[in-house]
C-alpha cells in the first residue's frame, strides 16, 4: 500500500511545471500574474495529496486507475481546469455568462436582459443622488412610487399602481391587507407552484389568508365559487397558469364572467397574470395570452404581474387596479419590507419609457423572440464557418427550437437553427463542462450527442467568446501528442458499465 501511495505522489509533477502549461493558456495568462498562478498550482497540487492520502469516490479517484502514460494526460487535463476554477474564486460569483441554450427568459441566468440605454439609465441612478424620494418643486419628501405610476396608469389603463420587490410578494401584500383570517376562494386548477418550490397555497397561507379550492384540477365552473361565498369571504383569486396548460377535457370561468359575478356579490376580483405581457404575443408568432391591458378592461380589482418577464425589465412586482385598493396596500406595514430600490425603478422607468414611445425592438426580450428564422440562419452559418477548420471538433447547422422560458408559453416552441458541435477528443459532456468553466461561462445544450448552439440568445459580442473557447479547446488537444482521449474515456466507460473494476 506504501509504495503504491508512494508511486502516486511520484506522479504528480511540479509546480513550476504545471505554472508554465497554465500560463500557456490564454484565459489565465491574460487575467492572472505569475503569484496568483503559483498560489492556485500549489492549492490543487495539496488537494491531490489528499486524495492520495484518503481516496473517496470523487472523479479524482479514476486517475489512480490509469497506467502512468494514461494517468499523465487524464490528469494535466483535470489538473488545469482545477487551477482555472480555483483561479476564478479570486473574483466574484456574480457574472456574465454566455446563453446558447435558446431559452429565452432563462431563469437561472436572470430572466430578462436590459436595453442597454436602460441599463445606461441605471448607472447615471447608480453613480448620483437622485430625487427618489424628493418633491422637486416643494422641496420635501415625496413618494418613490411617483416616478413609476404616471407610466404604468397610461400603459395600463388603470387607476393607480403599486411596485414591490417580485410578483409573489404582491400577491402576498394583497392577501395580508384584505383577507388576512378571511377565505379567498381559488379554482383548484390554478394552484400553481411558482418556481422555487414556492406555490400559491403557501404564499396566500403567509399572507394570512384561508384558502378555499373551487372545482376540480381540469374543470371548475361559476357556480363552484358563487356556492362557495359566504360572510368571511375576502375575494376571489384567477391565478393565470402561465407555466403550464391542461388540454382536452377541461373548462375555466373567464375573468369576465367572475367579475360580474363579484359584483352580484360585493366580492373584490384580484387576478394574477404572473408572466403579464402589454404585448399581443400573436404578432411574434406565440399563443393567444390574455394582456396586463385586456386584464384591466374587464374590470377586475387588482391585477398583478412581475417585471422581469414578458415585460423585459427587472426582477418587480407590480400591481395596478382600483385606485382605493392601491392606496390601503400603500399604508400597509408590509409594504416597506418589500418595497423596491432606487436601482430597480430606475430599470423599470427605462423599460416602460420605451413602451411609451412604442420603440419595442429595443426591448431585449421582444427583440430576441422576434428574430427571423433567416437571420438565426444566418448566425448559426457564421459560427460554424469559424468553428469548421478546428479538426478536433466537427460542427453542423441543424433545424431546431427555442422556447421563451421562466414559466411563460409552456406550449410554444420557436423555430430556430443551431450550430451542432460534436467534438473528437474526449466526450461532449467534458467539452460542455469547459465551456461552463470558462472566464466567460459558455451555457449550451447538449441534444442527440451534439452540443448546441442557438443564436437566438446570443448577444453580438457572444460569437467571438465562444470562438475563443473552442479554439482552447482544441489547441490543448492539439499538444495530447497524439493520444486519443476519447479512446481512454471509452475504454474507462465500458470497464465501468460491465463491471470489470
Amino acid at each position: 500500500m506504501e509504495d503504491d501511495m508512494a508511486a502516486k505522489f511520484r506522479l504528480l509533477p511540479a509546480v513550476h511545471e504545471v505554472v508554465a502549461e497554465a500560463a500557456e493558456i490564454s484565459e489565465i495568462s491574460e487575467y492572472y500574474n505569475a503569484k496568483e498562478i503559483t498560489w492556485a498550482v500549489r492549492n490543487i497540487l495539496d488537494k491531490a495529496r489528499a486524495k492520495i492520502l484518503q481516496p473517496g469516490n470523487s472523479r479524482e479517484k479514476i486517475f489512480w486507475q490509469y497506467k502512468p502514460d494514461e494517468f499523465k494526460l487524464e490528469f494535466r487535463n483535470w489538473l488545469l481546469t482545477e487551477v482555472l476554477n480555483e483561479l476564478k474564486g479570486l473574483n466574484v460569483t456574480l457574472k456574465r455568462v454566455i446563453n446558447a441554450t435558446g431559452v429565452v427568459l432563462h431563469t437561472n441566468c436572470g430572466r430578462a436582459i436590459l436595453a442597454p440605454e436602460v441599463a445606461d439609465y441605471v448607472a447615471q441612478q447608480a453613480v448620483h443622488y437622485s430625487n427618489l424620494e424628493l418633491d422637486i418643486e416643494t422641496g420635501n419628501r415625496g413618494s418613490r412610487y411617483s416616478h413609476v405610476e404616471e407610466l404604468l396608469k397610461e400603459l395600463t389603463g388603470a387607476e393607480a399602481s403599486l411596485v414591490v420587490n417580485n410578483n409573489a410578494a404582491a400577491i402576498l401584500l394583497i392577501m395580508n391587507t384584505f383577507a388576512n383570517q378571511k377565505e379567498v376562494i381559488v379554482s383548484r386548477g390554478e394552484l400553481v407552484e411558482v418556481g422555487g418550490s414556492f406555490r400559491i397555497p403557501e404564499v396566500l397561507k403567509a399572507g394570512g389568508a384561508r384558502l378555499v379550492e373551487v372545482g376540480a384540477t381540469n374543470k371548475t365552473w361559476l357556480k363552484d365559487y358563487s356556492m362557495a361565498v359566504n360572510d368571511n369571504t375576502a375575494m376571489f383569486l384567477k391565478v393565470h397558469t402561465s407555466n403550464y396548460k391542461i388540454q382536452g377535457f377541461e373548462h375555466s370561468v373567464s375573468v369576465k364572467e367572475l367579475v360580474q359575478l363579484g359584483d352580484e356579490s360585493g366580492i373584490p376580483v384580484v387576478e394574477d397574470l404572473g408572466s403579464g405581457s402589454f404585448l399581443d404575443g400573436t404578432e411574434f408568432g406565440l399563443p393567444p395570452e390574455p394582456t396586463i391591458q385586456e386584464a384591466v378592461k374587464s374590470g377586475v380589482s387588482l391585477v398583478t404581474f412581475s417585471g422581469d418577464k414578458l415585460l423585459g425589465g427587472p426582477q418587480a412586482g407590480i400591481i395596478v387596479g382600483k385606485r382605493d385598493l392601491i392606496e390601503k396596500l400603500r399604508i400597509n406595514q408590509l409594504t416597506r419590507a418589500i418595497r423596491v430600490d432606487k436601482l430597480t425603478l430606475a430599470a423599470l422607468i427605462g423599460t416602460l419609457y420605451l413602451y411609451q414611445k412604442k420603440e419595442i425592438t429595443k426591448i431585449p426580450i421582444w427583440r430576441i423572440l422576434s428574430k427571423d428564422i433567416n437571420e438565426l440562419r444566418i448566425e448559426a452559418q457564421s459560427l460554424q464557418k469559424k468553428i469548421s477548420p478546428m479538426s478536433s471538433l466537427e460542427s453542423d447547422i441543424l433545424d431546431s427550437t427555442s422556447c421563451v422560458g421562466g414559466g411563460t408559453f409552456p406550449t410554444a416552441m420557436l423555430p430556430t437553427v443551431v450550430c451542432a458541435v460534436k467534438t473528437k477528443c474526449g466526450s461532449n459532456n467534458e467539452l460542455e463542462r469547459f465551456l461552463r468553466q470558462g472566464r466567460v461561462p459558455i451555457l449550451a445544450r447538449i441534444f442527440k450527442e451534439k452540443i448546441l448552439f442557438d443564436p437566438r440568445t446570443l448577444l453580438p459580442e457572444d460569437e467571438e467568446e465562444i470562438v475563443t473557447r473552442l479554439k482552447e479547446w482544441h489547441n490543448y488537444n492539439l499538444k495530447l501528442n497524439g493520444v486519443n482521449v476519447g479512446a481512454i474515456i471509452a475504454e474507462r466507460n465500458q470497464t465501468l458499465q460491465f463491471g470489470k473494476e
